[in-house]
């Protein structure tokens, strides 16, 4: 704490001398003002729109109003530029005199209904898209869309001083994260329970793009969480019955321009990003963006710590108004050394009966420095884009990651024996993950009849290959939940030192694995216009799954083939601001054979399943109001699973079924130019219908462990001075509440519940076109909470504060 506390002073002196400077030169300056308005041809303002001074560094975007400003200018005469994809850009001479304000009026040749097509990612209050072309595989309204989907854009992010993916996915209703990423091969990712399913941030641009550790807030344009099960467009691999998480990252633009950025916090957070975006040449053909970070974090606990190095180049290019193409690539080193995970029992009754009766010491880490995890990796994403017609569009697509754990990994589970200790349990990695994904898709856009067709059909091929390597697993020593060590053998004890786990787990063999598997798929989905307020949806995907399994031997080959439909139906009463929807979803997954095991414990065969299905029914209504000014959603789910398998330490069975049934309701409103606000609340009943007996897993007329609270809800409001002495400054405020969280809930062990909580967050800020300084603090009331699932306990962080310093350019 003394040193963050020296660095915050620091940073806040700089911080002062920063505005004084900044006072004393524009007290002193003789630059002049640029204003001016967009608007299109049928005279409504164009929102979002990017404009740039041509061969110079200033840059800005168009507000709610379609006003626009450059403060500062340097005199001269410059060129107006305002580009947008696939229309004619507008260029205008400006001559700027020193101390003067120039103004200037330009109209689009594009009308308002064209505009409306094109995605709006300027100030956050307008920062809900209005279309998305990874949800339905084609460019759609939200509010023709009859798929829910919920936005955390990069401008939030910023707001809200992210660093870490957790933080930021608090904007999204109905989700909360289950555990912290570890790190661990095959699922070393966060998890998180979203409409009573767990699921995992896999998907990148609507691809496959594997992370074992954390995904970096660096690159991130905006965070797309599309609910309910989406195996149809999407496939079985990656995603859940209760949605998928996507990740659209930033691309390059026409134009100079980026930023730099620092960030101090508590427990030793030290944050330093850059975004810069450039031309390649005149005609701006080719664009090149480049975004890094490196981040030093130390845990509020007594040990553990995480350093990062991210670097995301990427490259666009345009050869002629028919072809164009783009390259993505992520390089990410990782570092961490995470506090174990701790289990309560699940085979007995809970020796505790509640948080006061565990008595954790959440100051404790129960972890040590020097048993780090490593997790670098990559991704690429390439894709090419040709116009075959003004109805017709080529995309075909290519990805490849890679990714690795290479470290210590290590839980606690409850003993079970009445002790009230925990077996600490480790083990030392080497494993890897790689992926490759081939997408041909042609999205069309054409009439039959009076009739509007819009068409994406497609073929995607998916591979995956994990490699596990490393020690197995060792039982170190006991630890009560206050932190007292057990030794298993006092005359032979172990420590958490690399020499004393290295010596423990040289007697561990290790798992000598790895297994293949590959998806051919092909989909097709129309939406049909039958009339321009009524559009149905009907899709349909054929998924084969071919399953290798351990590469090593041939016991264990199967492949399976799953049909997927889809359908919906949207009704606008105000067309293209208001929308009643309604929708039938299927997801699947294929599940890999089961190990068959005699009375001994022996192995004695493997057991096939059929793949697991879930049912969705939705309904609910859509809202673009306002010239985009009020953006909200609301609607009711029920989802029912089939064929769920189990897996006890002796059999896996097949038979399971669970209800998923809730009410979510999301809010993106501008109340006025200086007044923005993000809201959500989503209610959850979960339960399995049909499960085992004595299973913890599927324990009949039960909440499932990994389904989370029943009630969230999550707030962000932001007040933005513009003018007089308080100009640029704001203020920003909200949290989350999260209802009770039964981690456990059966007749076999008892309940578990972790308690409901609220959790308050606020910021100041300063925000100007070429800085940006806010103090954001997290967790205000220093609130003691626990996210969990799975039987799990996971202390969370307790007031921290985090000081940020912005340059734009």
């Amino acid at each position: 704490m003394n040193y963050f506390n020296r660095s915050m002073k620091r940073f806040m002196y700089l911080t002062a001398l920063l505005f004084i400077f900044t006072s004393t030169v524009n007290a002193q300056q003789t630059d002049g003002k640029i204003k001016g308005n967009i608007t299109t041809s049928d005279g409504e303002p164009a929102i979002g729109v990017n404009i740039i001074l041509k061969n110079s560094k200033y840059g800005t975007v168009s507000e709610e109003d379609g006003s626009f400003e450059f403060n500062r200018v340097k005199p001269n005469t410059y060129t107006v530029q305002v580009s947008l994809s696939g229309y004619e850009t507008l260029e205008q001479d400006v001559t700027v005199s020193a101390s003067e304000t120039s103004s200037l009026n330009l109209q689009l040749k594009v009308s308002n209904k064209q505009l409306k097509e094109i995605i709006v990612t300027n100030s956050r209050g307008k920062a809900f898209p209005k279309q998305s072309s990874f949800v339905s595989k084609m460019p759609l309204k939200n509010v023709e869309n009859p798929q829910v989907y919920n936005i955390v854009s990069s401008e939030l992010m910023k707001e809200q001083v992210i660093t870490n993916y957790d933080d930021a996915l608090k904007n999204v209703p109905g989700i909360q994260k289950l555990w912290q990423s570890t790190g661990r091969g095959g699922d070393g990712g966060s998890f998180y329970s979203l409409r009573g399913f767990e699921v995992q941030a896999n998907v990148v641009n609507g691809l496959p793009g594997l992370t074992r550790g954390s995904l970096d807030p660096a690159n991130i344009e905006r965070i797309e969480v599309i609910k309910g099960p989406s195996g149809t467009l999407f496939g079985s691999s990656l995603v859940s019955y209760g949605g998928l998480i996507n990740t659209v990252t930033k691309k390059p633009y026409s134009g100079f321009g980026g930023e730099v950025s620092y960030i101090a916090g508590s427990f030793g957070l030290n944050r330093v990003t850059a975004d810069v975006n450039t031309p390649l040449d005149d005609n701006d053909n080719a664009a090149f963006r480049i975004n890094a970070a490196y981040q030093t974090e130390n845990s509020f606990q007594d040990a553990g710590y995480r350093t990062s190095i991210f670097v995301a180049p990427s490259l666009s290019y345009k050869v002629n108004e028919k072809l164009s193409f783009l390259i993505n690539t992520e390089f990410m080193a990782e570092e961490k050394a995470a506090s174990p995970i701790l289990f309560l029992g699940q085979y007995s009754k809970l020796q505790y009966a509640d948080l006061n009766d565990l008595n954790y010491n959440t100051k404790l880490s129960f972890y040590s420095n020097d048993l780090p995890m490593k997790n670098p990796r990559f991704n690429l994403q390439a894709q090419m884009n040709y116009k075959i017609s003004d109805q017709w569009t080529s995309q075909t697509i290519l990805s490849r990651t890679s990714t690795k754990s290479k470290g210590y990994y290590s839980y606690m589970s409850d003993n079970e024996d009445g002790n009230r200790d925990f077996a600490f349990w480790i083990t030392k990695e080497n494993s890897q993950t790689a992926t490759t994904d081939i997408q041909q898709n042609f999205i069309g856009d054409f009439k039959i009849g009076k009739m509007r067709n819009r068409l994406v059909a497609g073929l995607d091929y998916f591979e995956r290959n994990l490699m596990f390597g490393g020690s197995g697993y060792a039982h170190l020593y006991n630890v009560t939940p206050q932190g007292e060590v057990r030794q298993l053998d006092p005359a032979n004890s172990y420590n958490l030192s690399q020499t004393s786990v290295d010596k423990l787990l040289a007697s561990a063999p290790g798992p000598d694995y790895n297994s293949k598997d590959a998806a051919y798929s092909a989909y097709v989905s129309d939406v049909l216009n039958i009339t321009p307020a009524l559009l149905v949806m009907a899709s349909l995907r054929v998924d084969y799954f071919d399953n290798e399994g351990n590469i090593k031997k041939d016991t264990d080959n199967y492949n399976q083939t799953a049909l997927s439909p889809k359908f919906g139906v949207v009704y606008q009463p105000i067309q293209d601001q208001l929308s009643v929807f309604a929708n039938y979803m299927n997801g699947f997954r294929n599940i890999a054979p089961g190990l068959v095991y005699d009375g001994s414990g022996n192995v004695i065969g493997t057991k096939t399943f059929e793949p697991e299905h879930a049912d969705q029914l939705e309904a609910g209504i859509k809202a673009d109001l306002f010239s985009d000014k009020v953006t909200a959603a609301a609607s009711y789910y029920d989802i029912n699973v089939a064929n769920l398998v189990t897996s006890n330490p002796m059999y896996s069975s097949q038979g399971g079924e669970a209800r998923s049934q809730g009410f979510e309701f999301d809010l993106n409103a501008a109340v006025s130019k200086n007044f923005s606000i993000i809201a959500g609340y989503s209610y959850n009943q979960s339960k399995i219908t049909k499960g085992d007996i004595n299973n913890v897993w599927l324990d009949e007329g039960k909440r499932p462990f990994w389904a989370g609270p029943k009630n969230l809800v999550n707030l962000w409001a932001t007040y933005k001075f513009d003018e007089g002495a308080l100009e640029n400054f704001g203020l920003g405020f909200g949290g989350n509440y999260a209802s009770d969280n039964a981690v456990l809930d059966s007749d076999v062990t008892g309940k578990f519940v972790l308690p409901a909580y609220t959790v308050i967050n606020g910021s100041v800020f300063y925000n100007s076109n070429k800085f940006r300084v806010s103090l954001n603090v997290n967790n205000i009331t220093n609130k003691d909470y626990f996210n969990g699932g799975w039987s799990t306990v996971n202390p969370q962080k307790p007031r921290n504060v985090a000081a940020s310093f912005t340059y734009k350019f």
